[in-house]
């Protein structure tokens, strides 16, 4: 009842669920099989989700309902217990969350980079610079527009820490904090002729639609790891950590490896898998 009733909320309050990857998620809420991921809108956007596990349900029996929201959201609703793994990209966000005691054998999975987007006439003149922090001086002083996500996302948090290194911000409705996903605002900043910091995998799946460039890439501190965690079973006795622990050896096994690296819409890698001794799938516990 716990989970058809949080499927219900999340609905009700209009958060993104993958459905397309979801058949018959209502009727299958409660089914022991069942395993509920929550991830952040970027990796949904990439459409590396409806890439992946499709495989793995094939192979497995299990089906995946994925929860794609901000990975503050996503690690709430782990910390909660309203979900059984999460797929997230902030590291010392995931660190405290296992060092807290919500969340188990935490995995590296994979790895892009962040890069900053804009529109193709470049008001702040940035096209072709490898300074992250140059570049954002540059946006403040030029009057060009930015676009946050907002939504205390990886992303949100990354872009914050720039602004605070930098020591500048841009002023008033030049700084737009959209509470969105990174696909929403990739769009916005199209509409809008602005910049944003976006992950390169959402940047290559809205490129076509949005007609934005990448200006600013190649700093070393733009580098964008994803990790894999299981719900703490000790904290919440009815989740399925069965399934969980089955989906996190699948993805971080040769076989899901080896599907990350060929994930490359139009011909683009846009995953790079980061698993430590991939090793084959192991068997249900």
């Amino acid at each position: 009842m716990k989970r058809r009733t949080l499927l219900s909320l999340m609905i009700a309050a209009s958060l993104p669920i993958a459905s397309s990857l979801l058949p018959g998620i209502a009727g299958a809420a409660d089914a022991a099989d069942v395993i509920r991921l929550s991830t952040t809108t970027s990796t949904e956007n990439s459409g590396l989700l409806g890439y992946l596990l499709p495989a793995f349900e094939a192979k497995t029996g299990a089906k995946v309902h994925v929860i794609s929201v901000g990975t503050g959201k996503a690690l709430e609703l782990a910390k909660n217990g309203d979900v059984d793994v999460m797929l997230v990209h902030a590291r010392p966000m995931e660190d405290k969350f296992v060092a807290d005691g919500y969340g188990i054998d935490r995995r590296d999975v994979m790895y892009n980079d962040f890069v900053v987007a804009g529109p193709v006439s470049d008001p702040a003149k940035l096209r072709g610079g490898r300074d992250v922090l140059a570049a954002f001086r540059k946006i403040a002083s030029s009057g060009a527009k930015f676009i946050a996500r907002g939504d205390n996302s990886g992303t949100d948090l990354m872009e914050k820490n720039y602004w605070k290194a930098a020591g500048v911000m841009p002023a008033g409705a030049r700084y737009i904090s959209a509470g969105l996903g990174m696909g929403e605002v990739l769009n916005m900043a199209a509409e809008l002729q602005a910049y944003t910091l976006t992950d390169r995998a959402t940047y290559g799946a809205y490129k076509a639609r949005t007609g934005l460039q990448i200006v600013v890439e190649g700093d070393k501190s733009m580098f964008n790891p994803y990790g894999i965690i299981a719900v703490n079973p000790a904290r919440h006795k009815d989740i399925n950590h069965k399934g969980a622990r089955l989906l996190i050896d699948w993805i971080t096994s040769s076989e899901g490896q080896q599907r990350i690296a060929a994930f490359r819409p139009g011909g683009q890698q846009l995953f790079f898998p980061s698993a430590a001794g991939a090793s084959p799938l192991t068997p249900a516990r």
